[in-house]
């Protein structure tokens, strides 16, 4: 006679079902997302989805993934909330101070040679990090000519960065870390407050262009010299960040270089053998170039 299954053999079947069951519900959203919407989400790490999709599910009162689903497909506005939950945006201004301060150090040198420059802020969010690369390019002498295009898939993100103004409340922490970042002038000179916020000055901005565009399904639109894409290759698979570094190979001045975020790195991605190693611990590097010693492609 067959024995019948004990309880937690049960429960641990009922467990399985489950997560297959909401690993479905999650293919399923993403899915129809991107067939209706254009937002391609598929291949974003799954923990940090979920977590922004069980969110919403509160936020709307919806009691299943697929009834999230559904409202989403039938009403853009929940639609557009929810990919606005899974475009990430934590930033600050010189977050990393030490990046910025070896980005003078090891970077600026060769931008100093160029008769014009061309940066690529990729995921460039509410614009702090685009800001603190403006000013640190006017210390060096070099933002008269560079063009810096600051990029986001999130349109509201793009919109409050045009307007370049911060909490007041933040300034603090920013001078912090602009001092720390190696700032060679008084922070404050940069920007006039009033009760609640500080507005930086429109000349820093002369030269920077805020447009929509998606890492994910979009093309290359320039030559750069300098890519920086910090902190948001962390929420891709390895999938995804394959076709992100093959969108900045393409996009990237041979001897041109690449910043990345302090958790991220070439070292497991396709294309690392087409770059050398400019800074480990800053996640800097420069494409190598096709013959030695020849100077930045402009």
């Amino acid at each position: 006679m067959l024995n019948s299954p004990g309880p937690e053999f049960s429960e641990e079947f009922e467990d399985t079902a489950e997560t297959e069951r909401e690993a479905l519900e999650v293919d399923l959203l993403l899915e129809g997302i991107y067939r209706l919407y254009g937002y391609d989400f598929r291949n974003y790490m799954r923990t940090s989805i979920r977590r922004r999709i069980q969110n919403r599910m509160k936020l709307e009162k919806l009691p299943s993934i697929t009834a999230l689903l559904e409202r989403a497909l039938h009403d853009e506005r929940v639609a557009q909330r929810l990919m606005k939950d899974f475009s990430i945006n934590v930033t600050e201004m010189y977050r990393d101070p030490s990046f910025f301060r070896a980005f003078r150090t090891v970077v600026v040198p060769s931008l100093r040679e160029l008769p014009a420059i061309r940066v690529w802020h990729a995921g460039c969010s509410t614009g702090e990090e685009v800001l603190s690369m403006a000013i640190l390019l006017e210390e060096e002498g070099l933002l008269h000519k560079t063009r810096i295009f600051a990029t986001d898939m999130n349109a509201t993100v793009i919109e409050k960065a045009r307007t370049r103004a911060y909490p007041l409340s933040r300034m603090q922490t920013y001078t912090k870390n602009y001092l720390q970042a190696g700032g060679s002038r008084e922070f404050s000179a940069y920007y006039t407050t009033n009760d609640e916020h500080a507005f930086f000055a429109s000349a820093l901005m002369q030269n920077v262009t805020f447009f929509q565009h998606n890492l994910v399904t979009d093309r290359s639109f320039n030559e750069f010299h300098v890519i920086l894409c910090r902190n948001v290759l962390i929420y891709f698979n390895v999938t995804l960040q394959n076709r992100a570094h093959e969108l900045f190979h393409e996009s990237l001045s041979v001897g041109g270089f690449l910043g990345l975020g302090s958790k991220e790195s070439l070292t497991f991605v396709d294309c690392f053998g087409h770059y050398e190693v400019v800074d480990q611990v800053e996640k800097l590097y420069r494409k190598r170039k096709t013959q030695e010693n020849s100077p930045l492609h402009i």
